[in-house]
């Protein structure tokens, strides 16, 4: 009989992609398998009732109830997770925007204050609006600036959120002096590290209490399926947090945050992840680093490039020196992700030269092996409408691009022929 080989102790401590591939086989998958099997039950059962009674009043170590609130697969790569981001416990959701969902409507209550960034992706800036019709104060403020974010904060403020690399304009925030203000002032900390992924950014090196994920992107990577997660890096006091529920005030304040947005995001709220998207994603993400290099690589020189042709008013790509924040990006990030961003000089060709364009697929997703295209204003914040769109920097000639595996050569002869 084949047994799990356990995980290994002694430095020197294996890096990000021994980890992530191993994972399944040191995390104990059954019979030695080396990818966790697939879990489809709804329901676990138990030999004693008392079992059952302590895994529902969370004093068991462990154990699945029902599987709205998770099973084996998703505990698996709920697991890969906090390895990546070197946290303590993760939460995995049906989408990106059913994470952010749960840790805006599970942590905050009405006549709290939030401070967003006002550079958000365009449903997360839907759900903002969303948040002030339930009774939630959102200032939404340029986040590059610290001092911005602490001009915002109210006696009521609970929470700051703000995205690393933001889409699709790619403006980076101040990301350690938000850490450092939400440290000093008490204030959960929330990253939205979907662009950046934790191979090229961990959130928790600057503070970041919680960090959001939607992993259909960079971390499954192939455009085949949608999941979203919430990680706990361990930094932020749930004990000081006052909205916490009194039941859930029990054990190690460690534990509250995440076990509150479980509870209450896919127990009450239902929206689960799926053990086949669960399984997806997991496999997609053995090959994170590799994808992140390659396509962050091919992204930097199409910039480049793009950034010499005369039809191109501006690139927005952290990894260019033109780049505002390209400092920051230096300092924080391995490399500049797959995410870029370019105007045209006569706005009137946007739409006809994405129909000129043979590899690029036009399609609203990121993060795939496979470039995408889409023109902004026309599509992702045509509903947030022209005020929301000048806000954050969006003009009617702005493309966005999210660069997939393609040899650089094949993209470079396919913009310049549609560029001609």
């Amino acid at each position: 009989m084949s047994h799990p080989i356990p995980a290994p102790t002694q430095a020197p401590t294996p890096h990000f992609t021994t980890r992530i591939v191993h994972a399944d086989r040191w995390g104990g998958a059954e019979h030695g398998a080396i990818h966790q099997p697939l879990h489809t039950s709804v329901q676990y059962g138990f030999e004693r009732v008392e079992d059952l009674i302590a895994v529902f009043q969370g004093t068991a170590a462990g154990g699945f109830n029902y599987a709205r609130q998770g099973t084996p697969t998703t505990a698996a790569l709920e697991s890969m997770l906090t390895q990546m981001e070197q946290g303590q416990g993760c939460v995995s959701f049906a989408t990106g925007m059913a994470a952010i969902c749960a840790v805006f409507l599970t942590l905050l209550k009405a006549g709290d204050h939030l401070v967003a960034s006002q550079f958000v992706f365009g449903n997360t800036n839907s759900v903002l609006g969303t948040l002030a019709d339930l009774g939630v104060e959102v200032s939404v403020v340029d986040v590059r600036d610290a001092a911005q974010v602490a001009a915002a904060l109210r006696p009521n403020t609970r929470m700051v959120f703000v995205e690393t690399i933001a889409n699709p304009g790619t403006q980076i925030p101040d990301l350690e002096g938000i850490g450092a203000l939400c440290a000093e002032r008490g204030l959960l900390y929330v990253v939205d590290n979907t662009v950046a992924s934790p191979y090229l950014f961990r959130p928790a090196s600057v503070g970041a209490g919680l960090v959001v994920h939607s992993l259909s992107k960079s971390i499954a990577g192939q455009g085949d399926a949608l999941g979203g997660a919430v990680i706990d890096t361990g930094l932020f006091d749930w004990s000081r947090y006052p909205n916490i529920f009194a039941a859930y005030r029990k054990g190690n304040p460690k534990g509250w945050g995440l076990q509150q947005v479980r509870k209450k995001g896919l127990r009450d709220m239902g929206a689960t992840l799926s053990a086949y998207a669960a399984h997806q994603i997991a496999l997609g993400a053995e090959t994170l680093a590799l994808r992140m290099e390659r396509s962050s690589a091919t992204a930097l020189a199409l910039a480049q490039w793009l950034q010499q042709h005369p039809a191109i008013a501006r690139v927005h790509y952290p990894g260019l020196p033109s780049h505002p924040q390209h400092a920051r990006a230096q300092q924080h990030f391995k490399a500049g992700a797959w995410l870029l961003s370019f105007e045209l000089r006569d706005a009137a060709q946007c739409l006809p030269l994405c129909n000129r364009l043979r590899l690029p697929i036009k399609a609203t997703g990121l993060g795939d092996t496979r470039t995408l295209i889409i023109p902004v204003a026309h599509t992702i914040f045509w509903e947030a409408g022209a005020a929301v769109r000048a806000a954050m920097d969006i003009p009617d000639g702005m493309i966005r691009l999210s660069v997939g595996l393609e040899e650089l050569e094949d993209l470079r002869a396919d913009f310049e022929q549609a560029l001609a």
